[in-house]
């Protein structure tokens, strides 16, 4: 015999259903609000508009709607990481990825880092041989606290397809991004390695920022394209030269 709570139980999501069918906005906008308030409170006030724009609400249902159905990288606690560890006023350079990758472990909400005790992948290995002093480990989360923002066009991925979220809503919302910290009167420093970020270029304006670019990383293009050219020493010269203090590259 079905008890009163447990029919009680299945009419609420029957009607909740009925309801999300009927007016998908409201389920969007409920949506949208759990991805915002993963958002930390320092980047809220920049990120309004990115926030309120359509896109942001349909890339929130289809987030909801890809993790109740696959695996998703990152964990949703970590999609919003390079923010936790980089607050707006803290930031001296931004270093633009792609998006995350999707093997197991690796996705910590970082451009092109994996935790230390994971293997590096490739385009991180070819990183780690460009810095003037040999990494002890590999993880850049230490670039992440003290200034570099580690930004990925596309924050999530579905588990073993790469690029599987481009043009799903993370774009406009990271692209305001990059308009958001190129508007600080300070010179930073963007590293726009491969195409993809180079075409990213026309959202930082002022003459004041260092901009540098190169080749990706990957090893289709290291040797042509971003061995000798990933910019680590001359950005600290061009920051010295505009009185500002060099970043630390050590890990």
């Amino acid at each position: 015999m079905t008890s009163p709570r447990c029919s009680g139980l299945r009419d609420w999501a029957l009607v909740a259903r009925r309801r999300s069918s009927a007016d998908p906005s409201r389920y969007r906008a409920t949506a949208r609000d759990r991805l915002a308030s993963a958002i930390p409170t320092s980047w809220r006030g920049i990120l309004g508009e990115a926030v309120a724009d359509p896109s942001f609400s349909t890339l929130a249902g289809f987030l909801e709607g890809e993790r109740a159905r696959v695996t998703v990288y990152p964990a949703s606690e970590l999609v919003f990481n390079a923010f936790v560890l980089t607050p707006p006023d803290s930031i001296r350079a931004v270093v633009l990825g792609q998006d995350p990758y999707h093997q197991p472990g690796q996705a910590q909400g970082l451009a092109f880092s994996v935790p230390n005790g994971v293997v590096a992948p490739p385009s991180l290995r070819n990183i780690l041989r460009e810095l003037p002093v040999t990494p002890i480990g590999h993880s850049l989360e230490p670039w992440a606290r003290r200034g570099v923002l580690l930004l990925n066009a596309v924050l999530t991925v579905e588990q073993g397809r790469a690029g599987s979220h481009r043009r799903k809503g993370w774009e406009p919302f990271t692209d305001a991004v990059i308009q958001a910290v190129a508007a600080s009167p300070r010179p930073i420093v963007f590293l726009l390695w491969g195409r993809d970020a180079r075409a990213k270029r026309h959202l930082i304006e002022g003459g004041r920022h260092i901009v540098i670019e190169a080749g990706h990383p990957s090893p289709f293009s290291y040797s042509r394209y971003f061995r000798g050219h990933a910019g680590f020493v001359a950005a600290n010269d061009d920051l010295v030269s505009q009185g500002q203090p060099p970043i630390d590259w050590s890990l």
